[in-house]
């Protein structure tokens, strides 16, 4: 038995707390600054106000205030927050950690430098530790995986990625249960690379389905061109993979699952019909307000910094006209008109 500290009290941070506590541990679950109604709310009905199951019994909730009394005593740290809290965790928390208090990380997005270089939150945290003189583990969590499903139980298979082998089999002990499935990897890299750069992806094939609607109507779905930009997708992937020098093809088949999951639920696919239907990229924020849309972080963010590798002569924009056309969506509000001549040459 461990006892698990959760930062961050939104749906994946909290939909961990099904497992670790299922699998008998001490499950502490902190929310952030932003999260006090939900703690509140979590205290007083036992329940997640977007989940539909209740929290298994015996789960501790603590607001942010409360941060050092959850960290006594805890084997490791979950980071739940979403991709706009890395830095307040960078700043706000990874000081406040016990010295070699492993963490383990649930946030997926890449982060662009200058240089076009792009950086993992794992790097950007182990940035700060090292000018902080500390050391702390940082451990990762990525592939297919959806928060309300994985309350309801249903059968996911994660990986869990970071340089220590053995902290890593000791978070993989404490987590797992007879639907959570761990592998684990060493290539930090290549695992958070891989399930960050599905987010924008994802959010070019649900673009197909807009795209659809407009022309066939609501009444039925059409999977060629869903499953045609998915393929372009893939392709795209392993080159932006093969750049962030990782391991493309296990990385990859970790990628595309996240890939899939996601374009068929949740806030990406969303985004991703309403600018397929016609709407520009301001008015389809509008009609999503108080969505979290990492996707749109993500696909801005890669697409600079393929536009500077390019610039350097490090990469070849030919090799990413859906990459740099979902870019141009968000940023120019381009049509979302698929560039199908550009895939097939």
């Amino acid at each position: 038995m461990k006892t698990i500290t959760i930062i961050g009290s939104g749906m994946m941070g909290s939909a961990l707390a099904f497992p670790a506590r299922e699998n008998g541990n001490v499950v502490r679950l902190v929310g952030t600054p932003l999260d006090e109604e939900i703690i509140l709310s979590c205290k007083r009905t036992g329940k997640h106000p977007k989940f539909e199951r209740e929290f298994p019994d015996g789960i501790e909730y603590y607001t942010i205030r409360e941060l050092p009394r959850a960290l006594c005593g805890a084997d490791f740290v979950i980071c739940g927050v979403s991709s706009f809290g890395v830095e307040w965790f960078r700043d706000e928390v990874l000081p406040a950690l016990p010295e070699g208090l492993p963490v383990l990380s649930v946030t997926k997005g890449l982060w662009d430098m200058p240089d076009g270089r792009l950086l993992t939150y794992p790097d950007i945290w182990n940035e700060k530790l090292d000018k902080l003189g500390k050391e702390n583990p940082i451990c990762a969590i990525g592939g297919p995986c959806t928060s309300y499903e994985l309350t309801a139980h249903d059968h996911s298979w994660v990986t869990f990625c970071g340089k220590n082998g053995t902290v890593l089999e000791m978070m993989r002990e404490a987590m797992r249960t007879d639907y959570y499935h761990i592998s684990l990897s060493n290539d930090v890299t290549g695992i958070e690379s891989a399930v960050a750069l599905k987010n924008g992806y994802a959010l070019a094939v649900a673009l197909t389905v807009g795209l659809n609607r407009c022309f066939f109507g609501n009444e039925e779905l059409h999977y060629n061109s869903q499953a045609a930009v998915f393929t372009q997708a893939v392709r795209e992937m392993q080159k932006l993979l093969a750049l962030q020098q990782a391991a493309t093809l296990d990385n990859l088949s970790v990628g595309v699952g996240d890939l899939y999951v996601t374009v068929y639920g949740g806030r990406t696919r969303l985004v991703g019909i309403l600018l397929g239907e016609g709407l520009t990229i301001d008015e389809a924020k509008r009609k999503l307000s108080g969505v979290t849309l990492e996707s749109l972080v993500v696909a801005e963010r890669v697409g600079r910094a393929i536009r500077i590798r390019a610039e350097k002569g490090d990469a070849n924009l030919d090799d990413f006209p859906l990459l740099l056309h979902i870019d141009d969506i968000i940023t120019k509000s381009k049509n979302a008109q698929i560039p199908w001549d550009l895939f097939v040459g």
